[in-house]
């Protein structure tokens, strides 16, 4: 009998943690709709407010610091290529328009999930210029094996002659 209710105990153990990663994975937008804070609409955030194609990749803020935004779609990552200083912290803002995933930097130790209804916002630093493929590392659905994009760190001084239109993406 003992060894039974010991068994039960595992069990439910194993769920509750089950269960705890689920919500904050999937159920997080959930939460927020029902009060749970602040978030943003997964349908509309392309056509209002800070996540406007206009204002996707790397940008210089007002007070100097330097903001990647990024959207992540089944199957692609917007932008695809982002172009970002070596040598400064550069804030990444992702948020995802329908479906967890996650970018990670190949070569980094960095890693950011995108949830639907939220907004990531993370902090790095690239110490030397190079490129790094960042593919999406949270199954997705069928396409997410195509699912990347790349990061190209450039020095901080080629990046601060670029004219603001040059520094949203690789192209």
């Amino acid at each position: 009998m003992r060894q039974k209710l010991g068994f039960a105990v595992s069990i439910a153990l194993v769920g509750c943690v089950i269960l705890a990663t689920r919500f904050y994975e999937v159920d997080l937008p959930v939460w927020r709709f029902f009060g749970g804070g602040q978030g943003i609409d997964p349908a509309s955030l392309h056509v209002t407010g800070e996540f406007v194609e206009s204002n996707l990749g790397t940008a210089r803020e007002p007070d100097g610091s330097y903001t990647v935004r990024m959207l992540a779609l089944q199957y692609v990552f917007v932008p695809q290529c982002v172009l970002v200083p070596s040598g400064v912290p550069v804030r990444f803002r992702v948020t995802s328009a329908d479906n967890v995933h996650l970018l990670n930097i190949s070569g980094t130790d960095f890693n950011v999930k995108a949830v639907p209804g939220t907004v990531s916002d993370v902090t790095t630093e690239f110490p030397k210029a190079g490129e790094f493929e960042a593919p999406c590392r949270e199954f997705c659905g069928a396409g997410h094996f195509a699912m990347r994009a790349k990061v190209e760190v450039v020095p901080e001084d080629q990046f601060a002659g670029m004219q603001a239109d040059q520094r949203r993406s690789c192209d």
